[in-house]
C-alpha cells in the first residue's frame, strides 16, 4: 500500500470529512456528529488519516487525557504496573492519554492501518515533553481486545472481563528505551 498518498490532520471548526464507514454506527456517528463538538468543549481532539488520491477517510482516532489508578481488588494488576515504577516515585494513579475512538474505513480494513495509527501515537507520546504521560488507556470492544493485545496493549482489570469493553493500557516506556 502506498502510504505517501495519506495525510494526517487534526480535526477543526470548519474541517469537511470525508466520506467514511467503519461499519460500526456508534463509530461512524462519533465522526460526523460529535468529533468538532468534543474539540469545541475541549473534552477530546479527533485526528484523521486520509486518503488524498481516492478523497476519503481512512481513520480516525480521538485522544482525551486519562490516569490510570489503584483498584484495591486488583493488587497483583497493579502490582505488576507499578514494579516498572522507581520505588520512591511509585503513586496510586499515574498519567495516561485515553484513546475515546478509533476506526479504520472498511475499505481500507486488513492492511494494517490500525496498527499504523497505533504506533504513531506511541512515537509522539513516548516523545512529546508537553506533560507527563507514561500509558496509553482505551475502553476496547471485547471483540477488539485482540487487536489491542497483539498491539502490545495489556487488560486493566478482571472485572470487565464479560462487559462490552474492557480497560486497557499500554507503558509507553516500552518506546522511551
Amino acid at each position: 500500500m502506498n502510504f505517501e498518498k495519506f495525510t494526517f490532520r487534526q480535526i477543526e471548526a470548519d474541517t469537511e470529512i470525508k466520506p467514511f464507514d467503519c461499519g460500526d454506527p456508534d463509530l461512524n456517528g462519533f465522526l460526523f456528529d460529535d468529533a468538532k463538538n468534543y474539540l469545541d468543549v475541549m473534552l477530546a481532539v479527533t485526528y484523521l488519516l486520509e486518503d488524498n488520491e481516492a478523497n476519503k477517510t481512512v481513520a480516525y482516532y480521538c485522544l482525551l487525557n486519562d490516569k490510570i489508578e489503584l483498584d484495591p481488588d486488583e493488587r497483583s494488576k497493579w502490582n505488576k504496573i507499578n514494579r516498572k515504577i522507581p520505588n520512591n516515585k511509585r503513586y496510586h494513579a499515574y498519567p495516561a492519554v485515553k484513546i475515546g475512538r478509533l476506526g479504520v474505513s472498511q475499505e481500507y480494513a486488513n492492511k494494517h492501518i490500525g496498527q499504523m495509527v497505533l504506533m504513531q501515537i506511541k512515537m509522539i507520546f513516548s516523545r512529546m515533553t508537553l506533560s507527563g504521560c507514561r500509558f496509553i488507556t482505551v475502553d476496547a470492544y471485547s471483540n477488539a481486545v485482540p487487536f489491542y493485545e497483539k498491539c502490545g496493549f495489556h487488560c486493566l482489570s478482571d472485572k470487565d472481563i464479560n462487559e462490552p469493553t474492557r480497560a486497557m493500557y499500554f507503558d509507553l516506556m516500552y518506546y522511551k528505551k
